[in-house]
C-alpha cells in the first residue's frame, strides 16, 4: 500500500490583487504539472469571499513536495510575485493511504 502527500494552502490576498495572484498561480500549477512527483495541483477562488484561495496538491511523497519547493517555479513565483500580494496564508499538510489493490 502507498501513500500520498497532500497539502491545502489557504491565501487571502490583498485588495485589488486577487487576479494577478491567479495568473501566477496559472504558471505555478503548469509547471507543478510537470514535476514527476506531482499527482495534482488545482486552485480555487472563494465564491462567498473572492480574495479567499486554496490550493490543493498532492505527492508521491513528502520528498517530492520539498523537491518542488526548490523548484525555479517555486523559489521565483512564490517569494517575487504571489506572497507580497497576500494578506494571509496557511499550509497543511496530510497523508493519505492508498485503498489495498
Amino acid at each position: 500500500m502507498t501513500s500520498t502527500f497532500n497539502v491545502v494552502v489557504q491565501y487571502r490576498t490583498k485588495p485589488g490583487t486577487t487576479d494577478d495572484v491567479l495568473k501566477h498561480l496559472h504558471t505555478m500549477a503548469t509547471e507543478t504539472r510537470m514535476e514527476p512527483g506531482n499527482i495534482s495541483y488545482e486552485f480555487f477562488r472563494g465564491v462567498e469571499d473572492d480574495r479567499k484561495i486554496t490550493i490543493l496538491e498532492s505527492y508521491r511523497s513528502e520528498e517530492d513536495f520539498e523537491l518542488h519547493r526548490q523548484t525555479p517555479h517555486c523559489l521565483n513565483l512564490g517569494p517575487a510575485h504571489i506572497i507580497p500580494q497576500l494578506e494571509s496564508r496557511t499550509l497543511s499538510t496530510y497523508v493519505t493511504a492508498a485503498s489495498p489493490a
